[in-house]
């Protein structure tokens, strides 16, 4: 019998425990928390842009030779696709849960590199990118200047260049998507001039590739040269042009009969400009540089958020004058709000079963035993996350709020076995330890796995449901097991250590006098009880048809319930969406949004605002938006005080 080998050697079990307790804190300290499980399937995102194109030309020319191939790739359940008419494609490739993400980006991207041929040379050049996609993003930063004495380029620039490369390399930080543009030499075509001149588009498009080009020149001195040569150089020619001035030198072409030369800044303008005007983005009515955080898989949502905080308070101290950083989004708070609760409440329930273990066994020493048991049961379960991929959540904490109850029992069993046999048949604690484990070891046992019985299934149910209450399920399973090995190990050493017989002098003194009150009232309640089951065995009948109506109408009080996936939760943003017909102009969204924003600013109770104009910009699918062809959508959102 296990319990024979910790009962000779008490040592044993309590070091045994301690580890338990141990490994299991060091767990929590190195598990991810998050609100729920992870139950979105993952998804691996191909953008790419066909510069000027409409929708249709994109749908045509690239959504659709990347959908050809990408399709049927393993582990893959579904795919969408949006295409824009500011030239922007996206492919959504959406894998079944539990597929490995890296492996199927690689999947991915082996399929779209066969279908690059096949895509226009001009979107090539710009690249098809393939990605892992987070589905649930993390925070929100936002750069503005709040006395707006930088503008938009500016403040694109800045943040791609210091604040999205500072941000990727905090810990747990797994993509950015970002609301910037790049800077771009943007050339203005005047067509009079360019008629006048007898020019075309493409003689311009010509003529930038022609001289615009990064030359290798090579090297001066090297050898063959003659062994007198002193000094061996690399020379450096001119290629890439990166200023106005240099590009408004390219020469377009020659007139023989004058000797004329026709450079670019005579048919057009040049400047050095934002890549695309497509989207206007704003914070609190200003306009607003956006970092879209997602984190990686597996990382902890608490500290890759403190992580980010504490990265941009250090950027902040060298942002030029009149640069600010606003972050009006972010989906810690639920977190910590949510599992203060829940961790509140797991206090709250060890409490309340310390008090009733006390109440009923009326003993100190006792009680302790049970208590005792409660944390290396809880703290031990810990120590099987990590293998099993669970993280700290919502629903496993819940998990342990239920189990306290459970876990509690076996102990309880044993201390009132072993007491039992030092009061009535007066024997050493160590012997009526040994007594007591003959008797209950098997029950103990038997128990342990009924209970277990009862919520492993649960782990097999199919789908997103059993994904999300599988950690529910098992961390309860683990924690009645092993709370089963506590009873056969810790605790009966235990009883060998501090349990005593009764001492009857005391048990009319002290605190004891409102035990016996409370016995002599519990004694009434189970003969009343007692009695009462009597009366209803020999009605069973009647018992029968009460508990047919019980279960009749439980049944219509679910038909008339409310359903739903998740319970819904307060998260303190408002999300306001509208709609424009179609072809509606960019100036009349931003002349729309900014009444909006108005209307939100004089809003009481709201700490941010933060808007969009998207002209089927796809950056909108964050916010799981349905984007369809030539159509407008909007977003603004409001995050709300306390």
């Amino acid at each position: 019998m296990i319990a024979n080998t910790f009962i000779k050697r008490p040592v044993t079990a309590i070091v045994i425990s301690i580890v338990l307790v141990i490994t299991g804190t060091i767990c929590i300290l190195n598990l991810p928390v998050d609100q729920y499980p992870e139950i979105t399937p993952p998804i691996v995102q191909v953008n790419g842009q066909f510069t000027g194109a409409d929708a249709e030309t994109v749908e045509q020319t690239m959504a659709t030779p990347i959908e050809a191939q990408v399709n049927g790739t393993p582990g893959m359940e579904y795919m969408q696709s949006n295409s824009t008419n500011n030239g922007l494609m996206s492919v959504n490739v959406t894998f079944s849960i539990g597929t490995n993400i890296d492996v199927a980006a690689l999947d991915v991207q082996n399929r779209v590199s066969i279908a690059t041929p096949l895509i226009p040379a001009v979107a090539s050049r710009l690249g098809l990118t393939v990605r892992a996609l987070n589905p649930s993003m993390l925070m929100m930063v936002a750069v503005y200047a709040p006395k707006e004495t930088h503008d938009i380029t500016f403040l694109d620039n800045y943040t791609n260049i210091f604040v999205q490369d500072a941000l990727l390399r905090v810990p747990g930080v797994g993509s950015i998507n970002r609301f910037t543009d790049d800077f771009s030499m943007r050339v203005w075509m005047n067509p009079e001039k360019m008629a006048s001149y007898n020019l075309t588009p493409q003689d311009v498009i010509n003529a930038l590739n022609a001289q615009n080009v990064q030359v290798a020149a090579g090297s001066a001195g090297v050898p063959p040269q003659s062994k007198t040569q002193t000094f061996e150089l690399g020379i450096l020619v001119n290629g890439r042009l990166n200023k106005v001035s240099e590009f408004e030198k390219i020469i377009l072409k020659s007139i023989p009969a004058t000797g004329e030369l026709v450079y670019l800044k005579d048919v057009a303008r040049v400047e050095l400009g934002k890549f695309t005007f497509a989207s206007n983005s704003f914070v609190d009515g200003h306009r607003a540089s956006y970092l879209l955080i997602y984190q990686a898989p597996g990382s902890n949502a608490l500290r890759t958020a403190n992580g980010v905080y504490a990265e941009l308070a250090l950027l902040k101290q060298t942002f030029p004058a009149d640069v600010e950083y606003k972050v009006p989004f972010e989906a810690v708070t639920v977190v910590k709000v949510s599992m203060s609760d829940v961790v509140w409440t797991l206090l709250k329930t060890l409490g309340l079963v310390a008090i009733v273990v006390f109440v009923f066994l009326q003993n100190l020493r006792s009680t302790l035993i049970p208590v005792l048991a409660i944390p290396v049961s809880i703290l031990g379960t810990f120590c099987f996350f990590i293998p099993l991929g669970f993280t700290i959540n919502t629903l496993t904490m819940f998990g342990f709020v239920l189990a306290i109850g459970i876990v509690v029992d076996d102990a309880i069993i044993v201390v009132e076995a072993v007491q039992h046999y030092i009061d009535e048949q007066k024997m050493s604690a160590k012997e009526a330890t040994y007594r007591a484990m003959k008797d209950i070891s098997g029950p103990v046992v038997a128990i342990a796995l009924i209970l277990a019985a009862v919520f492993v299934p649960v782990g097999f149910i199919p789908g997103i449901v059993g994904r999300l209450y599988q950690q529910f399920a098992i961390t309860i399973a683990i924690s009645v097991i092993l709370s089963a090995f506590i009873a056969l190990s810790l605790t009966p050493a235990l009883c060998t250590l501090l349990l005593k017989p009764t001492d009857e002098k005391k048990l009319s003194r002290g605190v004891n006098k409102y035990f016996l009150r409370f016995n002599h009232w519990f004694d009434r309640v189970t003969e009343k009880y007692t009695n009462g089951v009597k009366k209803s065995i020999s009605a069973s009948r009647y018992i029968i048809i009460l508990l047919l109506c019980v279960c009749v109408g439980a049944y219509f009080l679910f038909q008339q319930k409310p359903s739903g996936f998740i319970p819904s939760e307060d998260d303190g943003n408002l999300y306001v969406t509208f709609q424009l017909p179609p072809a509606s102009s960019t100036a009349q969204s931003v002349n729309l949004m900014s009444r909006l924003m108005k209307v939100v600013a004089s809003t009481p109770g709201l700490s941010d605002a933060r808007c969009w104009s998207l002209c089927c910009v796809i950056r909108i699918e964050c916010f799981e938006q349905c984007i369809q062809f030539q159509c407008r959508y909007h977003l603004c959102s409001v995050k709300t005080v306390g």
